[in-house]
């Protein structure tokens, strides 16, 4: 596959994701846009916001600022930037959260389309917060942002559903990479310990902690890995995300008890 391919793919995914979060917001009334969600401080208006301004952002539409305060839930540069866009979208009404950010996403999806990156490890002109992300990461990334907001909104509201979308399974298949670190890194694993990752609706995930420590993805399942953990997208993706923990009966542990837990415990990899 070539860049363009893969990154064409990523662009697909994302506008996907927008479509149906926005056609999520548009079915919600004024008292769902009130909603806290899992995130600390942001309802379910905040989250929309946010969306809107990294969309915002990237279709080249200036930085905004505003002084956000001292808010309990904020922490790091990051979370000072992305307050930002929930300050300014304070007096902004639902529809006009909506229609920025088809606007904004349009506009960005239509040159994306006329002017396809090609190289991976290149860098956009426009990435939210100055962050330096190629190509390959910041295309990768907006699926993976807006569908885990829906999600956040789809639990504020109590509508579930999107557990089978394209961004879905890109969200939970991307995260799921991550399992090796934190078998290696965060549980501190020693050299020879495995891990598997059942997880429905994908194929399982093996890492094996290395000579050198770290987590190596391995190319078979082993019939007798260390510890299996068990459980469909959702409950991965609650626990990847940070959000929440997930329903009870969902997650299982085979294998080493101790470590499965603690593997679970360190799960999370995304705000």
């Amino acid at each position: 596959m070539t860049d363009q391919e893969l990154l064409s793919g990523y662009v697909d995914v994302w506008w996907q994701a927008v479509n149906d979060f926005t056609d999520l917001l548009e079915e919600l009334d004024e008292d769902d846009w009130a909603r806290p969600t899992d995130l600390p401080g942001w309802d379910v208006k905040a989250v929309a916001s946010h969306v809107a301004h990294l969309e915002s952002v990237l279709a080249g539409n200036p930085e905004e600022t505003a002084d956000v305060g001292d808010p309990d839930h904020v922490t790091g540069f990051m979370g000072l930037y992305t307050e930002v866009g929930v300050v300014t979208r304070r007096d902004a009404s639902p529809d006009a959260i909506i229609n920025e950010i088809r606007a904004a996403a349009t506009a960005r999806h239509t040159r994306l389309l006329a002017e396809p990156p090609t190289d991976a490890a290149a860098k956009p002109e426009a990435v939210f917060g100055g962050i330096g992300w190629d190509w390959r990461t910041l295309l990768r990334n907006r699926p993976l942002d807006v569908w885990m907001h829906e999600q956040d909104v789809r639990r504020a509201v109590d509508r579930p559903g999107g557990m089978d979308s394209p961004a879905a399974r890109h969200t939970a298949e991307y995260l799921a990479e991550s399992l090796g670190y934190v078998l290696a890194k965060r549980v501190g694993a020693p050299a020879g310990t495995s891990a598997v990752l059942e997880m429905e609706g994908s194929d399982p995930y093996a890492f094996v902690v290395n000579e050198s420590g770290r987590g190596e993805r391995l190319a078979a399942v082993p019939e007798d890995p260390t510890v299996r953990l068990r459980m469909d997208r959702e409950a991965f993706i609650r626990l990847a995300g940070g959000r929440c923990d997930p329903e009870p009966g969902t997650v299982h542990v085979d294998g080493d008890q101790d470590l499965g837990q603690r593997v679970l415990d360190a799960l999370a990899t995304t705000p």
